[in-house]
């Protein structure tokens, strides 16, 4: 059906890894995987198999769970997609911060659960990339703000800045990025 690696970390993973809960859902237990250290699990590979067949207007959706939080979509593949590397942006650990236990006193473990979905239910097949782009565009911004409150001035309660101050800022970032190929890359991490 489908399969999993974790860079860097796995061996190919298959379907009798994870839990089946029911028809269309499978758990990992992250500690029986890796312990306590899932938090630093950043990827995930999923694939479909070739013999298995999703009807196309299905997902295998993929989510992750820190102990005590909900569950996190990630990302999904499709017949038309059959293999994506999907960040594992962790969450932190319940609400309040206290190790859960449950009634028998284990730890709450972290998990990554595996669903047949609609697709046309899902947010967005590449979650990753969404959140890479946000994170640029909020750099960028960052940038340009920093550069600006260096050069302003205040008139009462106003901030005064040079007229040409958004050409002389581009200007930076594009001779930055030109002698500095991995520049732009740190954006995006």
């Amino acid at each position: 059906m489908f399969g999993v690696v974790f860079p860097n970390r796995s061996f190919p993973l298959d379907i009798s890894t994870f839990s089946q809960i029911d028809t269309f859902h499978w758990l990992l237990d992250m500690n029986t995987f890796v312990g306590e250290a899932y938090d630093q699990v950043r990827e995930v590979c999923i694939f479909l198999l070739n013999n298995f067949t999703l009807p196309p207007d299905k997902a295998l959706a993929v989510y992750i769970q820190s102990p005590g939080s909900p569950f996190l979509y990630c990302g999904a593949v499709t017949v038309a997609r059959p293999s994506a590397v999907l960040s594992l942006p962790w969450p932190e650990p319940g609400g309040s911060g206290q190790l859960q236990l449950t009634a028998d006193a284990q730890p709450l473990s972290a998990k990554i659960g595996v669903s047949v979905e609609d697709l046309a239910s899902l947010p967005s097949l590449d979650v990753t990339a969404e959140r890479k782009i946000e994170r640029l565009a909020f750099k960028v911004g960052e940038n340009l703000f920093n550069f600006m409150q260096s050069f302003c001035g205040v008139d009462g309660s106003k901030l005064v800045v040079p007229m040409d101050i958004l050409d002389r800022w581009f200007k930076k970032f594009q001779e930055k990025a030109k002698r500095d190929p991995e520049y732009l890359k740190g954006y995006a991490l």
